[in-house]
C-alpha cells in the first residue's frame, strides 16, 4: 500500500502542476494577440520612417556624419539583448543569452572590448551572475515596453558611437511570425551602410543583404541640404527599430510561453496516464493478494 500511497501522491502533484501550465498557456493565448497588434499597428511607422530614410539617403548619403562614419579599429562592441522578465518559455531565454555569450568570448579572444545591454530580468540575472554586468538594464517591463525604454537604449549607444567610444550596435531579440512560429533575430545597427539605408524593407536574420535590391529615389528635392536631413532622421530611424524590437519580443515571449506551457500539458497528461495504468496495475496486484490471503487463512480454518 506504501507504494500506492506514493503514486497517488504524485499523480496529485501531477495534476496541480497541470492546472498551473493550463492556466499559464491560457493566459498567454490571452495576451498574445494585444501584443501582436501592438507590433503591428508599430510597423507602419517603421516602414515609413525606413523608406524615407532610403529617399534620403540617395539623393544625400554623408558618410562623414558620426552615425555613419565607419571607425577605423574596432574596439568596442555593444549587445542590446532583448528576452524576458519571467522564465517557462522555452528557449526563450535561453538561445539569445548563450549567442551573446559566444559573441563576447569570441571578441574577447581577439582583445575586442565588449558589453551588453539587458532588455528583462532573466537576461539581467543571467550576466550579473557571469560577472558580465549590464551597461544599461530594464526589467519589470518586458511584456509592455514603452518608448522611453527606447530612447534611452539609442541615446547611449549613437552617443557612444558618436564619441568613438563604441565601434559597433547589434541587436538581438526574437521576432514573432505568428502566434504560433517565432524567429531568432541578430541585426546589426551601427555602423550602417549605405546600401543599408537603401533598403526598404530590409531582411530579419539569416536572409544575405545581397539578396535584396537597393532602391534609389532621385525625384525629391530637399530643403534644408539632404544631409542635413539625414542627420535628422537618423535618431529617429534608430530609436523606432529599437522600439519595433521592444514590441516584437513581447509578442514572441507570449507565443514562446503558449507554446512551451501547452508543450508542458501535454507531457503531464501523459505522465499522468503512465501513472495512472500503473496505479491501477498495483492495486489491482494489491486486491489480489489480499483475496488469496482471506481465501488460503479460510481454508486453513477448514482443515481445522
Amino acid at each position: 500500500m506504501a507504494n500506492l500511497r506514493e503514486i497517488s501522491r504524485r499523480m496529485s502533484s501531477i495534476k496541480s502542476t497541470m492546472q498551473i501550465t493550463r492556466t499559464m498557456e491560457m493566459i498567454s493565448t490571452a495576451r498574445i494577440r494585444k501584443a501582436l497588434d501592438r507590433a503591428e499597428q508599430a510597423e507602419p511607422y517603421k516602414d515609413a520612417i525606413t523608406r524615407m530614410l532610403a529617399n534620403v539617403a540617395s539623393a544625400g548619403f554623408d558618410a562623414s556624419q558620426p552615425l555613419l562614419a565607419k571607425h577605423a579599429e574596432e574596439k568596442h562592441v555593444v549587445f542590446i539583448l532583448v528576452a524576458s522578465d519571467r522564465g517557462l518559455a522555452g528557449a526563450f531565454n535561453v538561445g539569445p543569452q548563450r549567442e551573446v555569450e559566444r559573441e563576447i568570448d569570441r571578441l574577447q579572444k581577439k582583445g575586442v572590448e565588449s558589453s551588453v545591454i539587458t532588455c528583462g530580468r532573466k537576461p539581467t540575472e543571467y550576466f550579473s551572475h557571469r560577472k558580465t554586468v549590464p551597461v544599461m538594464s530594464f526589467v519589470g517591463i518586458s511584456s509592455e515596453p514603452n518608448m522611453d525604454e527606447a530612447d534611452r537604449i539609442a541615446s547611449y549607444v549613437m552617443e557612444g558611437y558618436e564619441k568613438g567610444e563604441i565601434d559597433r550596435v547589434v541587436l538581438v531579440y526574437w521576432h514573432a511570425k505568428n502566434r504560433v512560429e517565432q524567429t531568432q533575430v541578430t541585426e546589426q545597427l551601427l555602423p550602417i551602410s549605405k546600401e543599408q539605408l537603401m533598403m526598404p524593407n530590409k531582411p530579419r536574420t539569416s536572409e544575405a543583404l545581397s539578396t535584396i535590391e537597393g532602391h534609389e529615389y532621385t525625384d525629391f528635392e530637399f530643403d534644408p541640404s539632404a544631409e542635413e536631413v539625414l542627420g535628422q532622421l537618423l535618431p529617429a530611424y534608430f530609436r523606432t527599430v529599437i522600439f519595433h524590437a521592444l514590441l516584437d519580443s513581447a509578442a514572441a515571449e507570449h507565443g514562446a510561453r503558449r507554446r512551451a506551457m501547452q508543450s508542458a500539458t501535454d507531457n503531464a497528461k501523459e505522465v499522468l496516464g503512465n501513472l495512472s495504468r500503473t496505479y491501477n496495475r498495483e492495486r489491482q496486484g494489491a486486491i489480489t493478494t489480499e483475496l488469496t490471503e482471506i481465501i488460503g487463512g479460510a481454508s486453513a480454518l477448514e482443515d481445522n
